[in-house]
């Protein structure tokens, strides 16, 4: 059997060498398992490449930058049958590979992940915040939406069966690749084991950036799984926009109500056509399945209605808005109270206009999908 240990790099020049020298080759050889491993340079400036040939690596080039794009090249070029995964800056201990992959030659599981969480983590290697709460809370999320059942699920250090690699389908650029690999595995029902680790303070600068790579998490598990995320809230939000809204027709409430209500209204619609969309960019592009309403919207032919019902709802705002303009002529330019009206002419048209920029999306989405009949 051979292992592969990829890992990527940018600009890790004074520690890349140090990590790969710290993987137990002649370990691994005396218990029969053959070993390479695999550097990608992910587009360095500096003496990277030369760094981890020196100490033994086979250095390949990824062109393309990014966390994602870099481990793509490396699984291309990897030849091992079985891949474990770790970055170059020295914070994974690559010296227990050998411990690190038993459960996979063990046949008790085809993916292995190291636990940060429930290792031990050096002094000044992960912030409080990461630690406490970043890491955490993403690890909820992702058990919550997808039933992986891991503890530590931004771990970088992994370990996986080639083929169930290749089952995967992985194609994510950048920092959400991470995701991605724990979402598939756990979607298609890959023997996962966790392993604690101990994690080490980095040597060199740090290319984490903690709010926008959480966002990326974040937003990938939102592709994947909308309705948690947009079709509950926006129900909640439309449903409280509009009881304020009949409220105050019913002369229930005063204006303040109804510019609350109309708020909540536009922000609740806009909130529900960003759950059809990223359903059907999800579904489209074959990370998630589309529930039947989503199918609906998505239906080529059913697009001209959606596009009427926005012409629609624009016309009645732009009448609503005549009829109050028309009162305003009448009174020579001068005050006016139709304030409930006028707002009412802007709600339409605004949800109006929403509904037919959404239909013309969804149009081009299964345009450029090649998908007519969808």
């Amino acid at each position: 059997m051979k292992i592969s240990i990829v890992i990527p790099a940018l600009n890790e020049e004074g520690i890349v060498g140090k990590t790969v020298k710290s993987v137990p080759v002649e370990k691994l050889r005396e218990n029969g398992l053959e070993v390479e491993i695999v550097v990608v340079d992910n587009a360095s400036t500096d003496n990277t490449a030369q760094e981890a040939r020196d100490a033994g690596a086979r250095v390949v080039f990824g062109e393309k930058r990014g966390y994602g794009n870099a481990y793509l090249k490396g699984f291309s070029e990897a030849k091992g049958d079985i891949v474990v995964m770790g970055d170059a800056d020295g914070t994974y201990p690559f010296q227990m590979t050998y411990e690190f992959i038993q459960p996979i030659l063990r046949g008790e599981a085809d993916f292995v992940m190291g636990s940060r969480l429930k290792g031990d983590i050096k002094k000044g290697a992960m912030p409080a915040l990461h630690k406490y709460v970043g890491n955490p809370f993403l690890t909820w999320v992702l058990n919550f939406l997808f039933k992986a059942g891991i503890s530590d699920a931004h771990c970088g250090m992994r370990a996986i069966k080639k083929e169930t690699l290749d089952n995967l389908g992985l194609k994510s650029p950048g920092m959400e690749f991470a995701s991605e690999m724990v979402i598939e595995a756990a979607r298609k029902n890959v023997r996962i084991a966790e392993i604690p680790i101990e994690y080490y303070p980095r040597e060199g600068e740090s290319k984490l950036s903690s709010f926008s790579d959480g966002w990326r998490h974040m937003r990938f598990m939102m592709l994947y799984r909308p309705t948690p995320f947009l079709l509950i809230p926006s129900i909640v939000i439309l449903v409280m926009g509009g009881a304020f809204f009949i409220g105050v027709m019913l002369r229930q409430y005063g204006m303040h109500s109804l510019i609350l209500g109309s708020l909540l209204l536009i922000i609740g619609y806009q909130i529900f056509l960003g759950w059809i969309h990223f359903g059907a960019f999800g579904s489209i592009y074959g990370v998630s399945k589309s529930s039947e309403t989503i199918k609906k919207f998505m239906n080529y032919h059913s697009l001209g209605r959606e596009l009427f019902i926005g012409f629609v709802l624009l016309a009645l705002g732009l009448l609503v808005g005549l009829k109050v303009f028309y009162s305003w002529v009448s009174v020579g330019f001068g005050t006016l109270s139709q304030i409930q009206f006028a707002i009412i002419a802007l709600i339409l048209s605004i949800l109006g206009i929403q509904t037919i920029f959404s239909g013309m999306f969804l149009s081009l989405l299964l345009l450029s999908s090649g998908d007519k009949d969808n």
